[in-house]
């Protein structure tokens, strides 16, 4: 999934103190995720411990991205079979003070001990 073609390698020279060698060198590594434009960046004084460095953090952010992506997708699909909850949303009133059962999708309507009994082609008629 993950090519090396989807990634670019930028050196520079550090910023900060460090004199002459840090202004010299060009130690420091930014690696860059091409397809989405999400970049690490790590600046140290050895050029291959910096490159490990921000590949690591850089792949870690990628996946905790994907994840959230995922993540995103199943909850929306969730909140859309749950509905919002409101007096719309609603398939069968079960009203045992009145011993009756109303089906709102076909809009009949039986008794609460027939439906108890097993009867539910009552509601489906």
């Amino acid at each position: 999934m993950l090519d090396d073609n989807h990634f670019r390698i930028e050196w520079f020279s550090g910023t900060g103190k460090g004199g002459q060698h840090r202004n010299k060198k060009k130690n420091s590594c930014r690696m860059i995720h091409i397809p989405t434009g999400i970049s690490e960046a790590r600046q140290g004084r050895q050029r291959k411990s910096n490159l490990r460095d921000a590949k690591q953090a850089l792949l870690a952010r990628l996946k905790q991205s994907g994840n959230q992506l995922s993540h995103d997708k199943i909850s929306d699909i969730r909140k859309n079979q749950v509905g919002s909850g409101m007096r719309g949303d609603k398939i069968r009133t079960y009203r045992f003070q009145d011993n009756q059962v109303v089906d709102h999708q076909s809009g009949s309507k039986t008794t609460c001990t027939k439906i108890l009994k097993g009867h539910f082609n009552l509601l489906w008629i």
